[in-house]
């Protein structure tokens, strides 16, 4: 990485910082970050990956569109803190790989993780380091953490960062939504969904 640009942006409530990391000549989507206030140790973090369906579509068979929102709130309420946001569709693996898993769920009734593993992609190929590069920037050294994957908390604290997991609640989710979180809690994720 080459550095990094910053920037105001007004927003519907209230005004925060742009910082969208410099990875070099070919990067068309870096990793960006929303910044709130001066965060501080222990402020709310939030690293969010990229997922088209759920936040522009408003897809329901996902979590992620109502993640993103609730992260927001939190960090809106306490004040400041850093929402991260990595271009890593699909778990990483990509939008392509992504719709295959889709489609393959819905032709055999598997969950995507099953379907990514049937079509030869990893369950889950995120890297977090540029996320750990982004938050080293305001000089933290332990975050909340707002997540339900406990592979973030340990991406973070490999970079020196301690990260203490805020888990987020469902507070009523789909039909779809549900069957996609039993499937992420199969896979190591710590969810705590309230019954719909």
């Amino acid at each position: 990485m080459t550095g990094s640009v910053v920037h105001q942006l007004e927003g519907a409530e209230g005004a925060f910082r742009a910082i969208v990391l410099d990875g070099g000549p070919g990067w068309m989507n870096p990793p960006s970050a929303a910044v709130y206030g001066t965060p501080s140790n222990g402020c709310p973090v939030r690293i969010h990956s990229r997922c088209l369906y759920g936040e522009i579509f408003e897809s329901t068979n996902c979590d992620c569109r109502w993640q993103l929102q609730e992260s927001l709130r939190i960090i809106r309420k306490h004040g400041s803190g850093v929402l991260v946001y990595l271009d890593q569709e699909g778990r990483g693996a990509g939008l392509f790989a992504k719709a295959e898993g889709y489609e393959l769920s819905q032709k055999q009734g598997l969950d995507t993780f099953a379907s990514y593993a049937a079509l030869g992609y990893k369950a889950d190929s995120r890297s977090y380091e540029d996320a750990a590069a982004l938050l080293a920037q305001f000089d933290l050294t332990s975050v909340q953490l707002l997540t339900n994957n406990p592979a973030k908390i340990s991406a973070l604290e490999a970079a020196g960062i301690q990260a203490e997991m805020r888990q987020l609640v469902q507070p009523d989710p789909s039909r779809e939504t549900v069957r996609y979180l039993a499937a992420k809690e199969v896979h190591g994720h710590a969810i705590l969904p309230r019954p719909a």
